[in-house]
């Protein structure tokens, strides 16, 4: 074990679970030399040598390429996914596995704040860096550890309580194109998140049952929504002019798929057109919800049309509608009046008593 000079660099030699190991140190400074090995002596003390060395063999590309290849293409927003992958090949391309530790990832978090992105944003990208490690961690066996884990995650304050009222909707509605009204119509009459409607089939269309169904949900799940008048009209018109060439109920006029990025581009316009200011395509799921449950409609109906797994979820919704609590003060004025009766009613008898005695 030790330290040999071969031509400028010092080369390291030695012995490591009974198996010989030379290693380039990579520097003709000694002292450097004599640093570098003295970690890896360290390393090999904590069994943790060749860990370090299968991790330092895979470069980040690769776990991104891989990632991609295995996992993302099979989400529903697997376009945004990409969104999200390209910002993190940017700063960590020139990595290998071993070198991305939770020092460089809050780098990388700094960096995105420099960049003048919200926590909501930067959460997704370290949450998707963090599922690519788990899966070289424990199904690819490429490294041993995932640094993500040790990373804090950014405190997010993105619960948005913005929805159209009825005047919004019907400027709204004016300012879009008619491809656009459709997908704008759509949404604000299922809820449907819009991944969801963009990747709408006509296997998923029951004209008859009157109903449209989400194979794959964002949380993984199939439902099954009841639709209204205004959605089956859309729905009729589009089976006026579907083609054989997809099976999309919303594609382009070349029958092609709509993308995302174009759509919101669209959106924005009509907004801007419509001046509606601080809303999101999202927000027409959010105006769904609040106009149901200030129709009376109960929390639990909401929360299967939306495809909420849990009812907290669906809660930000409850304080839509304050009637639903009235009956909960209104029982204090009951109670009150009972007892002003009773006490009345003892009084009243006490009286008779006084003047029969």
């Amino acid at each position: 074990m030790g330290l040999v000079k071969r031509g400028k660099v010092w080369w390291m030699y030695f012995t490591y679970q009974g198996r010989q190991v030379r290693k380039s140190s990579g520097t003709p400074d000694r002292k450097l030399a004599d640093a570098i090995f003295s970690k890896i002596k360290v390393q090999m003390v904590e069994g943790q040598y060749f860990e370090r060395a299968a991790a330092a063999s895979h470069t980040f590309i690769e776990l991104m390429d891989r990632y991609e290849k295995e996992h993302v293409v099979r989400k529903l927003r697997h376009r945004g996914v990409k969104g999200y992958m390209t910002n993190l090949r940017g700063f960590f391309g020139t990595y290998n596995l071993a070198e991305i530790t939770p020092k460089v990832i809050v780098a990388y978090k700094n960096k995105r704040y420099e960049d003048g992105m919200a926590p909501a944003t930067i959460n997704r990208e370290l949450a998707n860096l963090k599922k690519a490690f788990n899966l070289a961690m424990r199904e690819w066996e490429w490294c041993h550890q995932n640094p993500v884990s040790r990373v804090s995650m950014e405190k997010e304050n993105n619960k948005r309580d913005r929805w159209l009222n009825s005047e919004e909707e019907g400027r709204l509605l004016a300012a879009c194109a008619p491809w656009l009204q459709d997908l704008v119509t759509f949404a604000l009459n299922t809820g449907m998140r819009m991944g969801e409607i963009l990747e709408l089939t006509w296997r998923g269309v029951d004209l008859n049952r009157r109903t449209v169904t989400v194979f794959r949900s964002k949380n993984g799940e199939r439902r099954t929504i009841p639709v209204n008048q205004a959605v089956l009209t859309v729905l009729k018109n589009k089976a006026k002019v579907r083609s054989l060439a997809t099976d999309r109920v919303f594609c382009s006029k070349a029958f092609t798929p709509i993308e995302s990025g174009h759509l919101r581009r669209a959106f924005r316009l009509a907004l801007k057109k419509s001046a509606i200011e601080d809303f999101h395509f999202h927000d027409l799921r959010h105006t769904f919800a609040t106009t149901l449950v200030q129709s009376g409609i109960d929390l639990y109906k909401v929360q299967q049309l939306l495809g909420h797994k849990s009812p907290i979820m669906t809660q930000r919704y409850a304080h839509h509608y304050p009637e639903s609590l009235r009956d909960g003060v209104e029982i204090l004025d009951r109670l009150r009046d009972s007892s002003t009766k009773v006490a009345q009613s003892a009084g009243l008898e006490a009286g008779v008593n006084c003047v029969s005695g």
